[in-house]
C-alpha cells in the first residue's frame, strides 16, 4: 500500500510524558478538537462539485488541492470533487525512480506529493481529485482505495468497459485485444491529517504516445489504453455525468451539482 499510494503521516503520534500535567492538557484539547471535527463532517450531506474548464497547470491544480485540504480540515469548507483536465506533462510521484522517464526532453516534469511514480496527465484524460475527509468516513485507508478502484470500475461498466483490478499493480485494467493487460485508468492519493486529496484518472482520448517517454506507474511490460482505443467514442461530459453517478453509488453520498 505504501508504495503504491502516498500517506503523510494522517495523524502524528502524541509523545507521553510522566508528569506533564501540559502535556495531558493539550492532549484533551486534540481529542476535543477531532471529536468536533468529526461531528461537523458527519453533518455535511453532500460533496461540492468542481469542474475544470480549460486545461488547469499543474501548479495550479495542487495549490488549490492544498487550500481546501487546509480548509476542509479546520471545517471551513466542504469535501470536494475536482474534475479537471491539464496540459500535457509528468508527474513524478513519492516512490518515482529516475531511470523511470525515459525521455528527459519530451514534456515538462513536475514532483508531487502523491503517492505512486510517473505518469502523464493531458488533454483527452479526465483527472478527478478527491479531497474527502476520512474522519467522518470510518479512517480507513484501505477501504479508501478499494472504493477508488471500485468507483473507476464502476464509472467503466457505464460504457460497457470491464474494468478489473490487478494484484500487486496499481489502477485499473482490461484486457487488450492481444490477450494482455492494459491500464485505462490511474490512482495516486495523499492523505494529511485523515484528509485526502490527488486522486484518479481515466483515459478518454488522450495522445497515449506521450506514455511511452516513461515507465508508467513503474511497471514496465503493461499496455496503456484508453476509452477510445476500446471502441467507446464519447465525450468528456458524458464521462463526467458517469464519474458522478458512480462516485455517489460507491462513497454512499450526494454530490452537489
Amino acid at each position: 500500500l505504501l508504495r503504491c499510494w502516498g500517506i503523510a503521516n494522517p495523524q502524528a503520534p502524541i509523545k507521553r510524558r510522566n508528569g506533564d500535567s501540559g502535556g495531558r492538557v493539550r492532549r484533551m484539547e486534540m481529542v476535543m478538537k477531532i471529536s468536533s471535527r468529526t461531528a461537523a463532517a458527519k453533518k455535511q450531506k453532500v460533496v461540492e462539485l468542481k469542474l475544470g474548464g480549460e486545461l488547469v497547470p499543474y501548479p495550479e491544480a495542487v495549490a488549490f488541492m492544498e487550500r481546501r485540504v487546509a480548509d476542509i480540515r479546520s471545517g471551513l469548507a466542504p469535501e470536494i470533487l475536482w474534475l479537471v483536465e491539464h496540459p500535457s506533462l509528468y508527474t513524478a510521484g513519492t516512490s518515482a525512480a529516475e531511470g523511470e522517464l525515459l525521455d528527459t526532453g519530451r514534456l515538462p516534469v513536475f514532483t508531487t506529493g502523491r503517492g505512486g511514480r510517473y505518469t502523464y496527465h493531458g488533454p483527452g484524460q479526465r483527472v478527478a481529485y478527491v479531497m474527502l475527509d476520512l474522519m467522518a468516513r470510518g479512517m480507513d485507508i484501505r477501504s479508501f482505495v478499494r472504493d477508488l478502484e471500485a468507483w473507476l470500475i464502476a464509472t467503466l461498466a457505464y460504457f460497457g468497459i470491464p474494468g478489473e483490478r490487478r494484484s500487486g499493480r496499481v489502477g485499473i485494467w482490461v484486457e487488450n485485444d492481444t490477450g494482455g493487460d492494459a491500464k485505462i485508468a490511474a490512482i495516486g492519493v495523499r492523505i494529511r491529517r485523515w484528509v485526502t486529496y490527488h486522486g484518479v484518472s481515466i483515459n478518454v482520448d488522450p495522445d497515449l504516445g506521450h506514455f511511452e517517454g516513461i515507465v508508467p506507474c513503474g511497471l514496465a511490460g503493461h499496455g496503456v489504453t484508453s476509452l477510445k482505443k476500446f471502441g467507446i467514442a464519447t465525450g468528456m461530459a458524458q464521462v463526467d455525468a458517469a464519474l458522478i453517478a458512480a462516485f455517489e453509488e460507491i462513497f454512499e453520498t450526494p454530490v452537489l451539482r
